[in-house]
């Protein structure tokens, strides 16, 4: 019974981390002139800055560049958490998504 009450939960835990990854989030500076869309796992999907900040002309090509350079820095932070957790548990592989 209660095994089966565990494994309901983890379950429900397993589908509530996948919502929350797919899950789209903005925030925003400067009274709302600069506004950054991310998933909940992080990945950045849209940056929009207002036209008065920069020259017009340039302005989605700087809005893509920011949005690579983010998720570069994303995919380099995962990247070092996860050497660091292979140090930690000496090569004894985790679970798929298994994260401290």
């Amino acid at each position: 019974m209660l095994m089966r009450q565990a494994q309901e939960m983890q379950k429900k835990m397993q589908q509530m981390q996948e919502n929350l990854a797919n899950a789209e989030f903005e925030g925003q500076s400067g009274g709302g002139m600069v506004k950054v869309k991310i998933t909940g796992s992080g990945i950045a999907k849209k940056i929009i800055i207002d036209d008065s900040l920069v020259n017009k002309d340039e302005k989605e090509i700087l809005e893509d560049l920011l949005i690579a350079a983010f998720n570069d820095a994303k995919k380099k932070a995962d990247d070092g958490s996860s050497e660091s957790m292979k140090s930690v548990t000496n090569g004894i592989p985790l679970p798929a998504g298994f994260k401290f």
